[in-house]
């Protein structure tokens, strides 16, 4: 190869090797570009899906999870059978004396809470079933008269055992005891819907009295228990409430609850509960404004041989020298 081949293949390898040169510098940040370009914009798409799923989601959440999880009264079977061998009304039941007079007992009182008595009465539909002292039948009547409200075409009736010191509602209907108007004071359960009990008659609901609280009675004098008795008083307006308390002259329950109810019916028991003992009872509901007495256990004269007579009435200067004869009167 002569000297002037040399020197051009020289110049052609010089040549080349600054070409590389800039090629290098100028094509290496491009494929940093490139790659750096699409990256962040895939990441940014990613991201923001990744950001927008779990919103969508949360949003979601409170539509289906209350579905899922959201407490509902429960609905118990009532043994009819075995309430009508203990004395108390079922709706399949015959004519029976006890079952008459238990509709002229509730007559009056339907009358009242829907407002259709003589005056206007605040909370009408709260009716609360005392006595002055334990062992009177209170419970018995509360139960037996919440029964026969029910059996109305136009009414229904929730009955609520507010006797939460020694509460027997549950027990006498053969069902376990279980969460209710404390639960519901004491904000362990929000909404007293959840704590309800429907049951095989329709229009019968039961509110039990709950897990018992060393401050049961501050409970029934709380502002909850205002808020829940005006939830209970305007939430239905076809519903009648039936509150069987603790006796009067025993606890301080029954006094507090007194000053919340539109009526009240104290229970007396025949040949047992003295004079002084109601009258002591009296004063302590004088605050409400609709009194009602009922005789329990009076033997009538004819003797038809049921366990139980009652008596009902209105007026003052009723006759009771016959002990023996069901006689009530409103106070």
């Amino acid at each position: 190869m002569s000297l002037i081949e040399r020197a051009a293949k020289k110049l052609e390898q010089m040549r080349q090797e600054e070409g590389v040169g800039p090629q290098a510098r100028t094509a290496m940040p491009e494929p940093a570009a490139s790659s750096a370009t699409p990256i962040p914009q895939g990441g940014a798409v990613v991201a923001s899906q990744a950001q927008s799923t779990p919103p969508a989601q949360t949003s979601a959440r409170p539509a289906v999870a209350p579905a899922a999880t959201q407490k509902r009264s429960r609905r118990v079977e009532l043994d009819l059978k075995a309430m009508a061998r203990s004395g108390f009304i079922t709706p399949d039941a015959p004519r029976s004396l006890i079952a008459e007079e238990y509709r002229i007992i509730k007559r009056p009182l339907i009358d009242n809470a829907m407002g259709k008595g003589a005056v206007p009465i605040r909370y009408g539909n709260l009716v609360m079933v005392s006595s002055a002292l334990p062992k009177e039948g209170k419970s018995f009547t509360a139960l037996n008269l919440a029964m026969s409200i029910a059996t109305e075409l136009n009414n229904t009736v929730m009955l609520v055992d507010a006797d939460v010191a020694r509460p027997s509602v549950l027990r006498m209907l053969g069902l376990p005891p279980g969460p209710g108007l404390l639960d519901v004071l004491t904000d362990e359960v929000p909404d007293v819907a959840d704590v309800l009990l429907r049951t095989n008659i329709e229009n019968l609901t039961i509110l039990p009295s709950g897990t018992p609280h060393e401050h049961a009675t501050e409970l029934l004098a709380s502002g909850n228990m205002e808020k829940l008795l005006d939830e209970m008083a305007r939430r239905y307006s076809d519903r009648i409430v039936i509150f069987d308390s603790p006796p009067l002259l025993l606890t301080t329950e029954a006094r507090t609850l007194a000053t919340h109810m539109g009526q009240i019916v104290l229970v007396v028991r025949a040949e047992q509960t003295s004079h002084s003992e109601v009258k002591q009872a009296m004063a302590a509901i004088e605050s409400c404004d609709v009194k009602l007495l009922l005789l329990n256990q009076a033997r009538s004269k004819s003797g038809e041989g049921y366990g139980y007579g009652y008596g009902y009435g209105y007026g003052y200067g009723a006759s009771t020298n016959d002990a023996r004869r069901p006689v009530a009167v409103a106070a």
